[in-house]
This record gives C-alpha cells, sequence and structure tokens, in this order.
C-alpha cells in the first residue's frame, strides 16, 4: 500500500495523542495492549513500517511505537485515521468504543460508575469548588496547581476525566443533586478573574436547574460539622448507598449504614447552617458582579 498526502509536520511528544496507561491499572493494561497489537499487525500486513505508517497518520514513528506496545492509550481521531490509513474498514475506528472505558484513570472511572448509577447525589466541599461543577479552565488550574506538579499531559487528562464525569447533568431521568459549597472558595479567584467569572455563571446556571440544590456556607457561620472536610453521598435505585468523608472512617467509601447515618446528620446539619438556594444563587450574582 502507498501513502500519499504526508500529514505535513509531525505533532510533537507534547501534542501526542493519548496518555500513558497506569501499569496498576489492569483492565485498561489489556484493553490498550490488544488494541496496539491489532494496529501492528494490520500495518505489517500492508507493508508499511512504523516510520511511514507515523508521517501518514501525522504522529512521530516513537508516538506510533508507544501505542503498538500498549503503553499509550490513542484518542479517536488517531484510530480513525489509522483505520483510514490501513484500509481496515472500520474495525480499528470501531476500537474507540473499548478505549474511550479505560481513557481515564481507575479511580475516576469508579467514581464515574458510582454517579452514573446514583438516584441522588449529596456533596459539601470546602476548599474547593466540586468537580462536577467545575469549567474546564477552572478545572485545569485546580490540577496545575498541585505540588509536586503533574506533567503537562497528566493535567490535560484528569481534567477530561473531571469533565467527563459531568455527564452526570444530562441523565434522563435526572438524578436529585444537592451541594454545598463554602463562601470563602467563591471569593477566590482561581485561574484570574475571567476564568472565575466563567465559573460563577457555571454555578448559577447549574443552581437554576430543577434537579439541583445549590447553597452556600457563608463566612458568617463561624462553626459547623463539616469542618474536617469533604462529606459524599450517593445513593441507588436499589436502596443501597455509599458514602465518604474526609474526616471520618480513614475517607474510605462506606456502605456501612451506621457510618451512612452520621454522614447524613452531618450532612443535614450543613444544609440548615448554610444559606437558602435562594440566597445562595443570591450571593454568587453579588460575587459575580463584583468582578
Amino acid at each position: 500500500m502507498s501513502v500519499d498526502g504526508e500529514a505535513g509536520q509531525l505533532r510533537g511528544e507534547a501534542d501526542e495523542p493519548g496518555w500513558e496507561v497506569d501499569p496498576d491499572d489492569e483492565w485498561g493494561v489489556a484493553v490498550i495492549t490488544t488494541v496496539g497489537r491489532q494496529l501492528k499487525l494490520r500495518r505489517e500486513a500492508v507493508g508499511l513500517r512504523a516510520a511511514e505508517f507515523g508521517r501518514a497518520v501525522g504522529y512521530g514513528e516513537d508516538l506510533v511505537y508507544k501505542v503498538e506496545g500498549g503503553k499509550r492509550i490513542p484518542r479517536q481521531d488517531y484510530l480513525v485515521r489509522a483505520d483510514e490509513v490501513l484500509d481496515a474498514g472500520g474495525l480499528i475506528a470501531a476500537t474507540w468504543e473499548d478505549v474511550r472505558r479505560v481513557r481515564y484513570p481507575k479511580k475516576v472511572r469508579e467514581l464515574g460508575k458510582l454517579e452514573a448509577r446514583a438516584v441522588e447525589i449529596a456533596l459539601y466541599e470546602c476548599h474547593i469548588v466540586p468537580g462536577l461543577l467545575q469549567t474546564p479552565d477552572h478545572a485545569r488550574s485546580v490540577i496545575g496547581a498541585a505540588q509536586p506538579p503533574y506533567s503537562p499531559d497528566d493535567v490535560e487528562r484528569m481534567v477530561a476525566a473531571r469533565l467527563a464525569r459531568q455527564s452526570v447533568f444530562e441523565r434522563s431521568p435526572a438524578p436529585a443533586l444537592s451541594f454545598v459549597l463554602e463562601e470563602g472558595v467563591l471569593r477566590r479567584p482561581i485561574g484570574g478573574t475571567m476564568a472565575w467569572r466563567q465559573q460563577l455563571e457555571r454555578l448559577l446556571e447549574v443552581g437554576r436547574l430543577h434537579n439541583v440544590v445549590l447553597q452556600v456556607m457563608p463566612l458568617s457561620c463561624d462553626t459547623h460539622s463539616g469542618l474536617d472536610g469533604r462529606i459524599e453521598l450517593l445513593k441507588f435505585p436499589d436502596g443501597t448507598a455509599v458514602g465518604r468523608s474526609d474526616g471520618a472512617f480513614n475517607g474510605r467509601p462506606t456502605p456501612d449504614p451506621k457510618h451512612l447515618r452520621i454522614l447524613e446528620l452531618r450532612y443535614g446539619t450543613i444544609r440548615a447552617q448554610a444559606l437558602s438556594p435562594g440566597e445562595s444563587l443570591g450571593l454568587i450574582e453579588q460575587l459575580l458582579g463584583e468582578t
């Protein structure tokens, strides 16, 4: 097979499609290794060397070897382009259905599965805007501030994973969502003025949804039961639930009914001490007007 129309300037390492595979993610490793092997076998079957194939799809030779060796998670555009170059009739492009299920970190996938099943999600966050409510720029600033710093590639992977969880807002029937945020968090212009404005606008947008209750814990409340940290509660259609708190039960998710009652008591108390939903949206509107 001839290679016509090289893709011009090859993309560098920073622009590579996909992310490194987590070696501890057994399912992810198995899927990406299988896809990589299929790509290699088809490339060799049509007589293309890795460098020729790389030029045809618009990526470097090293990237081709990483994907084929199961060390790199390809993005959808890479698989679609590879399908065209190798004349695979859609078989390679179809592997995206498997790849997309493992493209995000294992912990995020597990949390996303729980959120996708939940009929009720309740979350108190004390230090940041919850990930389910973050805009891309806000998420990028929060994740990028970590020390030691993540690589730019890892930051983008984590941002994409965080945004993917927000598909919970598109579910039908819609789950009941409850959020309590600290006022102090809303007064910190993370990412700069424009990013902050966009984040406040996003909070107003979500807070007005019919299935969402968004409240703000005012700075005037000197103490409350959430000072130990984040509280999460997820309830499922079969009546089961799981909860987590930074300050209790070692911060691990727990389905224990006794633990859940404690978390529900704490969360209910926090909601009672927070501003009403109407007052909360009014405060956010005020902060937006001050920018």
